[in-house]
């Protein structure tokens, strides 16, 4: 028999993702916070903990984001368990992905210098679907 790979803790961390995008956007804007998003929650394995990792819109706005969603987090945490049907909520604990801007600067990198992108296949001067020339014949 196959193990089961897709555990209890992995759907609440999808539904609890879910609902706190909602959740988030909507506090962003009725408290002024910087434009966040969430984009991943890892859950412990007694569902006590929540990691609720959260990109900025502006890299440089996101501890101002990320402060004023702690201070909001027990707020969110009642908003969230008006949300989802579970017996005891996870505590909220808010941090940032930088794993975008790590993407965005690595992009930029490889804008900069095109050349380290070639292979040095490519660059060679005969590729293996050109033609013999006569000479060879």
């Amino acid at each position: 028999m196959a193990g089961k790979t897709f555990y209890r803790t992995d759907r609440v961390s999808a539904q609890l993702r879910r609902d706190l995008g909602l959740i988030v956007h909507q506090a962003v804007r009725e408290h002024g916070l910087p434009s966040v998003s969430v984009s991943d929650v890892e859950i412990s394995r007694d569902m006590s903990h929540a990691k609720v990792f959260v990109t900025a819109l502006l890299p440089d706005q996101a501890p101002a984001a990320i402060k004023g969603l702690k201070a909001l987090a027990p707020e969110l945490r009642f908003q969230l368990a008006k949300a989802v049907r579970m017996r005891h909520v996870p505590e909220l604990h808010f941090h940032y992905d930088d794993s975008v801007d790590k993407g965005e600067r690595i992009d930029a990198l490889l804008r900069e210098n095109p050349a380290a992108e070639e292979s040095p296949e490519a660059s060679s001067d005969e590729s293996p679907d050109a033609p013999a020339s006569e000479d060879d014949a």
